[in-house]
């Protein structure tokens, strides 16, 4: 016997729901209440996913929650789609949901910043997706809001001042005014964040130790040296989407040198190069792609050299009487299973000398010599856009990304072989670990204490060079398989 629709119990509904797309559930649940409405279908799928769309939306949602707090507990993913709404409302609305793990925003001009600290005020520990899309505009461009100091630096400072919880993807986007406003009106663009060093406050704050996934477009400004200069920003980071922000070459090599687990880039609407001169600029971003963590090594190396020069100066001064002085170096750092790189070695590999890390004798003030091994580089993925070129030169532009990039890639090769050579011949060799510090002395290096560390297990991915994908946002381009539109479609789903 067929049993009816209604007599189903309530898990089979729940089974069946789960199913749904979560942008449907909603006025599923609706849909089978009216059309069965004696069915024991779970209200409380109502309130998984919440999509608001509408300013009444938000009202009626907030007298039911209001009405039964109980339902709160229920809800998940928090997604506000409306840019014109009572802030108020949407502030004591937020404050009602206990535990979401998702919160999306749409920041318009009825959303002032002294409602974006309110909301931000009290940290919550189940948040792991957090979006931030701001519009302080909407049919009629004013600067009203920007003359008055309606600025939304406060959200990101309360943002830093989050516990250290696990956030692995947040998302802060301004939208770039729209060109028929800006020629229409002769209106710029207006600025949501009038300073930009709360960004840095931001991604050197605790909250951020885990984050792996983030996305900031600021239209026109120049953020990326806010992001990479400091050695405590991000250090989980392994995807970056920087689209629309004043990004040059400079900068995605900074970038590249920073962040050791980055593995896709999203720059689009970026001119990170500023012609069509296919065979240079293009082989010389390849190039610079390989070469980023050549150049964090350097500049590490630098600032070990001045602190044990004035290291030494010191106890060169402290102890004259004494011919020489030992002073003890941190002890080697425990070396972490994994992958660590690999090389094609131009030289036999035979067993290495016993070496003595530890202590460190400077007699009379001398600087013992330390280098520090570069690291191969992780990135995976380059995506821009730039209108400088057409799209039957994307073939050319591709071949010579990677003509540059296999250049680069043999520097670092040989550089590291002729590491490898100094640590044969008893010279101290460090790398760079996981958590940086704040880079005094040896804080943050390891050492090196095996020939892994130069020629580690061979690997076909280390060697070719990076998907460079042109396509930009234009759904209509064919995009390169693994370029990081794919890996953003992945983590974020709202189609900017």
């Amino acid at each position: 016997m067929i049993p009816y629709l209604a007599e189903l119990p309530p898990e089979i509904y729940s089974s069946i729901l789960a199913q749904v797309p979560r942008d449907d559930q909603q006025q599923t649940v609706l849909s089978l209440t009216r059309a069965i409405p004696r069915s024991p279908v779970p209200l409380y799928h109502l309130f998984e996913y919440i999509r608001l769309k509408g300013a009444e939306s938000v009202v009626q949602l907030y007298r039911r929650l209001r009405a039964s707090t109980e339902d709160t507990r229920w809800v998940k993913e928090f997604s506000l789609e409306t840019w014109t709404v009572d802030a108020d409302v949407v502030v004591n609305l937020l404050a009602l949901l206990p535990r979401p793990c998702s919160i999306m925003l749409f920041v318009g001009p009825n959303i002032a910043p002294e409602h974006m600290e309110e909301i931000l005020e009290k940290p919550r520990e189940d948040l792991r997706h957090l979006s931030l899309r701001f519009r302080p505009y909407v049919q009629k461009a004013t600067y009203y809001q920007f003359l008055k100091g309606a600025y939304f630096d406060t959200a990101l400072q309360a943002l830093s001042r989050w516990p250290s919880y696990n956030l692995p993807a947040l998302s802060i986007v301004q939208d770039p005014l729209d060109p028929e406003i800006a020629r229409g009106q002769h209106f710029a663009q207006p600025l949501v964040f009038f300073r930009l060093d709360p960004i840095a406050t931001l991604a050197c704050s605790p909250y951020l130790r885990s984050l792996t996934s983030f996305r900031l477009r600021i239209p026109s400004r120049q953020v990326a040296l806010f992001i990479f200069s400091s050695p405590l920003s991000l250090p989980a980071l392994n995807f970056l989407d920087l689209s629309t922000c004043n990004i040059r070459l400079g900068d995605v090599e900074a970038l590249i040198a920073r962040f050791r687990h980055l593995k896709h880039l999203l720059l689009d609407g970026c001119s990170i190069t500023r012609g069509e001169s296919l065979e240079s600029e293009w082989a010389a971003v390849g190039k610079t792609c390989a070469l980023g963590t050549v150049k964090a090594a350097k500049e590490r190396e630098k600032k070990l050299k001045t602190w044990l020069e004035a290291n030494a100066a010191r106890s060169h001064l402290d102890g004259e009487a004494m011919p020489e002085q030992v002073v003890a170096a941190p002890a080697a750092r425990r070396i972490r299973p994994g992958r660590r790189g690999l090389a094609t070695a131009a030289i036999s590999l035979r067993d290495s000398p016993p070496r003595e890390t530890t202590p460190v004798v400077r007699a009379n003030g001398v600087i013992p010599k330390v280098r520090i091994v570069p690291s191969f580089p992780t990135i995976r993925s380059l995506s821009t856009t730039s209108n400088t070129f057409h799209k039957d030169k994307h073939d050319a532009i591709r071949a010579e990304f990677s003509k540059g990039w296999d250049e680069g890639f043999a520097q670092l090769t040989a550089v590291r072989n002729r590491l490898y050579q100094s640590w044969k011949n008893g010279v101290r060799m460090v790398r760079i670990a996981g958590d940086q510090g704040a880079e005094e002395g040896f804080e943050g290096l390891e050492d090196v204490d095996g020939e892994s560390a130069f020629y580690g297990p061979a690997s076909i991915d280390m060697r070719t060079a990076p998907v460079l994908c042109l396509a930009g946002s234009d759904p209509e381009v064919k995009h390169m398989d693994g370029c990081g539109h794919a890996a953003a479609s992945c983590v974020w789903q709202d189609g900017i």
